[in-house]
């Protein structure tokens, strides 16, 4: 899972490896914490004492007031990514957008999703206060929900519509729960007074174990409302939509509900902007003053000391060292937040079946969150003592470098795990290109040839499999062949019309004492989400209509007349009904599996039974999900190592009042990864086994980079420097009190 606005971080009973340069002990960020009320930084600024003190929880020194806050923020959790879950499938399955597009829109989401905390943040700090924050933009997350719902009713308008409703859902979503990212757990920080600082802590351990909570049990069970439940005759995305868009409004109410127990801290202006300031008019400044003869400075931020404290230029610096170091960072998390995307649409082409049940496709992205609750005290408890027991010197770049590496050879497997799922694939057909193969129904065998093709060299058995499908080279967009069926010393000749890019069957069957053929059109590919197709063809000499399950009927005209295509959910369909003119007779297709495309040829009743053949046009799915978990493994150990211990160093290389802008930088990083992932799906469509390589390469490449930076990074103690720069202000004023006494005797 990805921020969890600080979702996956230490309890507090867990203690960093001495090598975090200073890391505060007890606590350890994931990528999208809230920079201002961390339990290793000081505590919340601006506390009135002639504000009320909140209740406590069963005479503890815990207020009252923070049960609201973690079950809103549980609720809250549930609903961002039960909704975020579901959304790549419904892309593809609800809209038909193709892969690359669904992947691109879902990464834009989660960008914005990113981009948009610094704007919480302002509003919090610089005009409304955090408790008006969140309900504002909680309201607005609560009617993006709804919305977003409301757009997936099928019935409801045209898919531009949909897409309208959707987008506007999608938007109001993004800016609600980043606006409010970095600002709930810093409220749930200022309910405690200053001398209760470890109940504080052990509240942080609470809440990001109910947002751990709330995403876990969201990933798992939202799916399945989506998948297992049908309305509108189809998935029910509404359902899938409608329960977040529930819990999200159960969030808000709880959370106003304690409203009059919280203790609400006026804003007090947003270091961010400050910062900002600082930084540009430096710039401005030394733009100005680019003569020579004008003298140069330290340091190209020292230019704005004509309007900015000495203290809050050095605060600056030790910032900008440390978002330096952030620049290569993007490229993890367009790697990591690909399992909502394209390694869920990975999962869609392999076989789910684990026995007991059956996995959805978007369920898997649940393992993430499982595997952080149980790696964090495995790494912290056994792997970092061991390292330091062997006298290793594991530092935080190094520790991040080897999270990036985790993460590129995830990739790496991904890449492997495509290249075996594409075995079962039909050919990608091209122009001036279609395929063909002979389905040979008749009671002895056919020899089937076709003018100027040199295809089907051997007698085509009665009922025989068909091998693979032979490819056709044609001479335009399309082609009348000549076909010739020679059968117990019997010639017959046929013309048919076949189209480029386009894939055929020829059936050969017997009417009437005579050998006839048909030409029908097959699936191009694979049924998209692992379901199964199947088509009927009727050999009696009398209409049939068929019952699949209770909900699907299907009529099938006599004499090798074939039915279209009908999709269905991956089972066993032995209760099925044929009905012809003589009486309705029972029909066992057995096992329609993932991914597969049948061909069902009724060729007789009797016995009181239907006599049929089933052929497997397009093999099913035999990759098992399972050979996904090792790649989940890898890009999740690679996250513990990679954001936990980046956040704890870069929180340890600042001064405590710039910690809110490291966390913006942070989080930007995220951002900027998700808009790397969509300019790639877009702009440069490349086979999905390519793409995974590229993103492998790229990333190793990135952590070359980053090891190289880190390796002439020179860790400090931001309280040392802030000591430095006191005595040196301190020096430097006396130097200039001496002066002017001098100049007085004068």
């Amino acid at each position: 899972m990805v921020l969890k606005c600080f979702s996956k971080v230490l309890p507090p009973h867990i203690h960093l490896s001495s090598s975090c340069s200073g890391a505060p002990p007890t606590f350890s960020h994931q990528e999208g914490d809230d920079p201002a009320s961390a339990p290793g930084d000081d505590p919340p600024k601006g506390d009135s004492p002639l504000q009320k003190k909140s209740p406590k929880l069963c005479g503890s020194n815990y207020p009252l007031s923070i049960a609201f806050i973690v079950v809103n923020e549980f609720c809250e959790r549930f609903s961002y990514y039960g909704m975020r879950a579901v959304l790549t499938l419904y892309f593809l399955s609800f809209f038909h957008w193709d892969e690359n597009l669904s992947t691109a829109v879902y990464h834009a989401f989660s960008a914005l999703c990113y981009f948009t905390p610094v704007i919480g943040a302002i509003m919090a700090d610089s005009w409304l206060g955090k408790y008006k924050t969140i309900i504002y933009l909680s309201i607005v997350y609560v009617v993006g929900h709804l919305i977003k719902s409301v757009g997936a009713i099928p019935s409801l308008g045209n898919q531009a519509v949909h897409v309208v409703l959707s987008m506007v859902g999608l938007f109001l979503i993004a800016l609600g729960t980043g606006g409010i990212k970095p600002c709930v757990s810093a409220f749930g920080g200022d309910q405690f007074e200053e001398e209760h600082a470890s109940e504080r802590s052990k509240f942080f351990s609470i809440f990001y174990l109910s947002i751990n909570a709330g995403s876990l049990i969201s990933t798992f069970v939202t799916p399945v409302l989506r998948g297992d439940v049908k309305c509108f005759g189809e998935d029910c995305y509404a359902l899938a939509f409608g329960v977040p868009a529930a819990l999200m409004v159960l969030a808000l109410v709880v959370f106003i509900a304690g409203s009059g127990l919280y203790r609400k801290t006026p804003p007090q202006g947003n270091v961010l902007l400050e910062v900002c300031k600082c930084i540009g008019f430096a710039i401005k400044n030394r733009l100005k003053n680019r003569s020579r003869e004008i003298p140069k400075r330290d340091h190209w931020l020292d230019w704005a000391s004509e309007k900015y404290s000495k203290q809050l230029i050095g605060e600056v610096k030790m910032v900008t060292r440390v978002l330096f170091l952030f620049i290569p960072l993007p490229m993890f998390w367009a790697l990591f937040d690909q399992q909502g995307s394209r390694w869920t649409l990975q999962a869609t082409k392999m076989n789910a079946d684990f026995g007991i049940y059956v996995l959805q496709p978007d369920q898997m992205q649940f393992l993430n969150p499982l595997l952080i609750l149980v790696f964090i005290p495995i790494f912290d408890l056994g792997l970092y003592p061991l390292i330091n027991m062997c006298k290793l010197n594991f530092t935080p770049i190094r520790k991040m470098a080897t999270g990036m590496i985790l993460a590129g050879l995830a990739f790496g497997l991904a890449a492997v795990i495509e290249v075996k799922i594409n075995e079962t694939d039909m050919p990608r057909l091209v122009p001036k290109e279609s395929l063909i193969r002979v389905l040979n129904l008749a009671k002895n065998p056919v020899q089937v040839t076709i003018q100027d093709k040199d295809l089907f060299q051997q007698p085509v058995e009665s009922f025989q499999n068909p091998a693979e499908y032979s490819k056709l080279i044609l001479n335009g967009e399309q082609q009348s062949l000549h076909f010739t069926l020679q059968h117990q010393g019997l010639t017959l000749a046929f013309n048919y019309t076949v189209k480029e890019k386009s894939v055929y069957s020829l059936i050969v069957f017997e009417a009437e004492g005579s050998l006839s053929s048909r030409l029908i059109t097959d699936l191009e590919a694979k049924p998209e989400n692992g379901l199964a197709a199947v088509r009927f063809i009727n050999g009696l000499s009398q209409d049939v209509n068929l019952t699949i399950d209770s909900k699907r009927f299907i009529a099938v005209q006599k004499n090798y007349s074939a039915s279209e295509y009908s999709l269905l959910e991956r089972d066993i369909y032995n209760n099925g009904k044929c009905i012809t003119e003589t009486g309705e007779f029972p029909l066992e297709l057995g096992l329609l599996d993932f991914g597969a495309s049948y061909t069902v040829v009724i060729t007789n009743i009797s016995g009181g039974a239907v006599e049929m053949w089933k052929s497997e046009d397009i093999k099913a799915n035999n990759v098992h999900m399972a050979w996904q978990l090792p790649q989940y493994l890898l890009i999740s150990a690679g996250e513990v190592m990679f954001s936990i211990t980046g956040l704890a160093f870069s929180y340890s290389q600042s001064p405590a009042s710039m910690k809110s802008v490291l966390q913006a930088g942070w989080l930007l990083t995220v951002a900027v990864g998700n808009t790397f992932v969509l300019i790639v799906a877009e702009a440069a469509p490349m086979a999905q086994w390519a793409e995974f390589v590229l993103f492998t390469v790229l990333l190793f490449a990135v952590c070359i980079i980053f090891s190289i930076m880190g390796y002439f990074y020179v860790s400090v103690d931001p309280e040392d420097l802030e000591e430095k720069e006191e005595k040196r202000e301190t020096s430097s004023r006396g130097n200039m009190i001496g002066l002017v006494t001098q100049k007085t005797k004068l």
